[in-house]
């Protein structure tokens, strides 16, 4: 190899491998926030754009290798060269593709995403490898692998400035031309960082015996180590969402400790990961048992233990992916394979998972790969002093997966009749993890013990209820029937009632956030009063078609509803809102912004806007653009009906903002019924072009006027929940 005149530099190459990486991840979530009038905001939508990045960043990766055949300086320029053109689709903008169809979002989501930022993602993606080549293409360099440290701490800042920072204070315009300045920023950078190596060799120096040493078990970890951190990513962010609670700005926590596992693994001091190594089996084992035996009471402590477990298993499994790198000679190969691990994760958590299962099986699933994974090197060699005879600790291993999974089988039996756990569930689950720690001194036992309690602490009364085929799962979540010992049938999504029936003479009566004493009742029953006879009246959101059963004689009624499955659900026979109340009513499957535009003007006199999917935010819902959409499709003396109930954002003051923007009277209705009669509080928003529907709906209740308008206006082009947060009911 050529010698390289002056320093290292590990600075300059650090800063460039730094400014990429904050790239891709600052575009990301932008993408993903362009798109959302067109996606809504699923937790999937997030874990299809995340796929798309992980096969870009593999994309990137085979680029990587394929040029370092050449020397660093003829690399360099091609790699501007492909900058360069990728430049060319910027300012990024959504790309115009043909309009969704339904049934089809698990392949146009991710077809979208690849459109909009594939040239620019792909090409930002390759330079990880590149940059740490080059850098070690210098005779005093040293170690280039703690430059992807670098890399992932550039990513986590990305992230962390898109909602802190570029979301409250740019529109999506500026976020596109602010990115755009920074590729440009970017490729300074990487040129001043080829000149500093431009007279290097094409390709460093194997070591022979590192060549001897990467056989195909190694390899097979390469893909492994990855794979499973990265799936376990996506399905921690589908498990939180639809199994504990969904809350904004959720999603992007997972992706940032995901992030962080990669800086503590591959940081230069090893102590750090020295002591997440010896942290991660006691880890997965409490916190993975913690997290299912919580799980579905939308619980605090599920949610950090799911979080916790996500972030120490990462960095466990990225840290033992470290001490398995090879030379700097084989590099870009190294990288290549991590990349295909991380995208295969992703193909399995993000496609295939949703298409196998009816529930989050990939969560449980990844859990156990990762003990199957992780060293154990500490703790077996201290187990394993407490015998050195193989007969017996074959018969101490076996009795103990059995104790496990049978005491904590009794356990979670018992805390199923109580309201909430006390101090003694606790101990007694802490006495359990602590017996199950005795299994981690063989691998297998290992493996045994996390899946017994997996297993005894929620699994198995899961499986149940998949035999039984008690749940169906969709691109937009999982669902599930349960009926009480009373007749009540409930529809679940996730944690989240979805709808309730009564049985016998109640059957009809309106449930939940519905009652007669809500907004949309007090409106509904009295429809003929407020906008004439035979209203024709819409309502986006279907649930368990509920609210079918306000229709009265003459009344044309037409649900929206996005997910496919959710009609099916109402149309099963197991909910009879719709058959007994409004047989004749008109479906149309798709986003509702889409349908109604294909509507023509005044459709309706009633139009019932009510599509939130658990606390998630549907910001493409509550924007102006979406507002003028809506009043296109009233009557001018039409009524619009909002649901804004929401335990985590405050609401009132952005819809007050959209309402002053666009000229529309507005009221705010908030109930607080009786919740044993299976009905719950509510907040509905009522507004209208004219003041005689809200003259005359006001004089059936206390409606009160909103609260003042905060904050700029939400559009498709700016919008942001983290001023309106209720930071007090995270805790």
């Amino acid at each position: 190899m050529a010698e390289t005149a002056g320093a290292p530099r590990r600075w300059l190459f650090s800063a460039t491998i730094f400014a990429g990486s904050f790239l891709l991840f600052l575009v990301q979530p932008m993408v993903a926030r362009m798109a959302l009038p067109q996606l809504g905001g699923a937790p999937n939508v997030w874990n299809s754009a995340m796929l798309v990045y992980q096969a870009l960043l593999l994309a990137g990766y085979a680029y990587a290798h394929a040029i370092g055949r050449f020397s660093v300086r003829q690399q360099g320029l091609i790699h501007l060269g492909v900058l360069a053109l990728a430049g060319l689709t910027l300012p990024l903008a959504l790309a115009p593709v043909a309009q969704l169809q339904t049934g089809w979002e698990v392949l146009w989501v991710p077809w979208l995403f690849l459109l909009t930022v594939g040239p620019a993602f792909f090409a930002v993606s390759a330079q990880a490898p590149l940059i740490q080549r080059w850098f070690a293409a210098h005779p005093q360099a040293g170690n280039p692998y703690p430059l992807y440290a670098a890399s992932n701490l550039g990513s986590f800042a990305g992230l962390l400035t898109y909602p802190l920072l570029a979301e409250p204070f740019l529109t999506l315009g500026q976020q596109s031309w602010g990115w755009t300045l920074g590729y440009i920023a970017l490729l300074v950078l990487i040129g001043f960082a080829i000149f500093n190596r431009r007279d290097a060799a094409p390709d460093l120096q194997e070591d022979a015996a590192d060549d001897v040493a990467v056989n195909w078990k190694r390899k097979a970890l390469w893909l492994l180590l990855p794979a499973v951190p990265s799936g376990l990513m996506l399905s921690t962010t589908t498990f939180l969402t639809t199994d504990i609670m969904a809350i904004p700005l959720l999603w992007v926590i997972p992706l940032g400790l995901y992030l962080l596992s990669y800086t503590v693994a591959f940081a230069r001091k090893r102590g750090m990961a020295k002591v997440f190594l010896f942290l991660a089996p006691l880890v997965l084992l409490v916190d993975g048992g913690i997290a299912m035996f919580a799980a579905g009471r939308a619980d605090l402590l599920a949610a950090i233990a799911s979080l916790l477990l996500l972030f120490v298993v990462a960095t466990a499994l990225h840290a033992r992916l470290y001490d398995l790198r090879p030379s700097p000679a084989r590099l870009s190969q190294f990288y290549l394979y991590m990349a295909a691990g991380g995208a295969l994760g992703g193909v399995f958590t993000a496609i295939l998972a949703p298409l196998l299962f009816d529930w989050t099986w990939e969560h449980p699933l990844l859990i156990l790969a990762a003990a199957a994974l992780i060293p154990l090197g500490v703790w077996r060699r201290l187990l394993g002093s407490l015998t050195k005879d193989r007969q017996s600790a074959r018969v101490i291993l076996v009795v103990g997966v059995f104790l496990v999974f049978n005491a904590a089988l009794l356990l979670y039996a018992r805390v199923q009749t109580e309201a909430g756990l006390e101090w003694i569930d606790w101990l007694a689950l802490l006495v359990i993890l602590c017996l199950a720690m005795v299994l981690a001194a063989r691998r297998l036992s290992f493996v045994l013990a996390c899946a017994s309690l997996l297993l005894a602490l929620g699994g198995l009364s899961n499986l149940i209820a998949s035999v039984n085929g008690e749940r169906q799962r969709s691109y937009f979540g999982t669902y599930s029937i349960t009926q009480r010992d009373d007749g009540v049938r409930i529809l679940m999504h996730g944690t989240t009632i979805h709808g309730i029936q009564r049985a016998g003479a109640a059957a009809q009566e309106p449930t939940a956030y519905y009652g007669t004493g809500s907004g949309v009742g007090l409106a509904l029953a009295q429809a003929e009063r407020i906008v004439g006879p035979s209203a024709r009246i819409g309502s986006i959101g279907l649930g368990v078609g509920t609210l079918a059963c306000y229709r009265q004689p003459g009344q044309r009624w037409t649900f929206f509803e996005i997910d496919p499955e959710i009609v099916a659900l109402s149309r099963s026979g197991q909910f009879g809102f719709i058959e007994e109340c409004a047989p004749e009513a008109k479906m149309l499957i798709g986003d509702a912004r889409l349908r109604l535009q294909d509507l023509p003007p005044a459709s309706f006199d009633v139009l019932v806007i009510d599509a939130f999917s658990s606390d998630a935010i549907p910001l493409h819902l509550l924007t102006l653009e979406a507002t003028a959409i809506y009043e296109r499709a009233l009557a001018p003396d039409g009524l619009l009906l909002l649901h804004i109930s929401n335990r985590y954002v405050r609401l009132e003051p952005v819809v007050a903002r959209l309402a002053e923007k666009r000229g529309l009277f507005a009221m705010v209705w908030q109930d607080q019924p009786d919740r044993q009669k299976h009905l719950y509080p509510s907040t509905w928003i009522a507004l209208s072009p004219s003041r005689g529907p809200l003259d005359r709906l006001s004089v059936m209740a206390d409606w009160r006027l909103l609260a003042p308008p905060e904050g700029p206006v939400w559009t498709d082009d700016y919008a942001s929940v983290l001023p309106y947060l209720v930071w007090e009911n995270f805790l």
